[in-house]
C-alpha cells in the first residue's frame, strides 16, 4: 500500500503495488474472490483489520491503497473504522469514485486511492479534513509513494527511478514493471521500492495487475512466506 505504478500499455494497463508494513503485523490472506451484491471482488485479505489495500473488480474496475493524502500525518487513534474496510465500502460500487465523494469519511485515517474505473483513471486523497479528487489521463505512466513513510525528497527522487526505468527498459510488460518495484533504487534499501528498515519495517508483497478489455489477472507475491498467487478471470457482463 505503500509504492504504486501506473502502466498504460496499447491493449491494457497495469497497476502495480508493493505493501510495506511492520513483520509483527499479522500477515494477509492470499486473494480471493468474494461474491458480493454488486459482483465478485478479488482481493488479498488483512490479516488484523480484515480489509484490504488493493483489489480487482468483476465489472473491470481496480483499486489501490496508500497510507496518507499529502504529508505525514499524527497518528491519533481510535479511529471509527480502519482504511482496508472504507476501501472495500467504496470500492464495492459501479462508481468508486463518485462514492469517495459521497461518503462520510470524518473519523478515518487520512489516505489516497488510485483508481481505475471504465477505462479512466482518478486519483483521490482524503487529509482528514478534506477530500480531493483528480482525474489524471489515462496513458501517462504515474508512480505513487506513501506520505507516511517517505518525505517529497524520496518522493521525487523514486518519480526519477520511474522515468529512467521508463526510458532504457525496452520490453515493458507485467514481469518487467514487477522486477522494477523489487530492484528499483539506489543502493539505500530504507528508501527502495522493495524498502526495509531496521528488519522491522518492509516491504511484505508485490501485487501485481494486468487489466485488459474483457478479462484481468492478479499475480500476488508474499515476500516473507515465500508464496504466489494468480488469479485470471472474465469480467461479467
Amino acid at each position: 500500500m505503500c509504492t504504486v505504478t501506473f502502466l498504460s500499455l496499447k491493449d491494457r494497463v497495469l497497476i502495480t503495488s508493493n505493501r510495506d508494513e511492520h513483520v509483527l503485523r499479522v500477515p494477509a490472506a492470499l486473494p480471493e474472490a468474494v461474491r458480493t451484491e454488486h459482483g465478485n471482488i478479488l482481493f488479498p485479505r488483512d490479516g488484523q483489520a480484515g480489509g484490504t489495500w488493493v483489489a480487482l473488480h468483476s465489472n473491470g474496475n481496480a483499486m489501490v491503497l496508500l497510507n496518507g493524502a499529502w504529508k505525514r500525518h499524527e497518528h491519533q487513534p481510535p479511529y471509527r473504522k480502519s482504511r482496508g474496510l472504507i476501501f472495500l465500502d467504496i470500492f464495492n460500487t459501479p462508481t468508486p469514485s463518485d462514492t469517495f465523494s459521497d461518503i462520510e469519511l470524518d473519523g478515518i485515517e487520512p489516505f489516497t486511492l488510485v483508481i481505475w474505473e471504465h477505462n479512466s483513471l482518478t486519483e483521490t486523497r482524503w487529509d482528514g479534513t478534506r477530500k480531493y479528487l483528480t482525474r489524471l489521463p489515462a496513458d501517462v505512466p504515474c508512480i505513487w509513494s506513501s506520505a507516511t513513510l517517505y518525505d517529497e525528497e524520496v518522493i521525487a527522487m523514486r518519480k526519477r527511478w520511474f522515468s529512467d526505468w521508463l526510458s532504457t527498459t525496452t520490453v515493458k510488460n507485467a514481469e518487467t514493471i514487477r522486477r522494477f518495484h523489487e530492484w528499483g533504487g539506489n543502493g539505500d534499501e530504507t528508501i527502495a521500492l522493495k524498502m526495509n528498515r531496521s528488519g522491522l519495517l518492509q516491504t511484505v508483497s508485490i501485487t501485481g495487475m494486468e487489466i485488459g478489455s474483457c478479462k484481468a489477472a492478479m499475480y500476488y507475491r508474499d515476500l516473507n512466506a515465500g508464496l504466489v498467487s494468480i488469479n485470471e478471470w472474465q469480467f461479467e457482463k
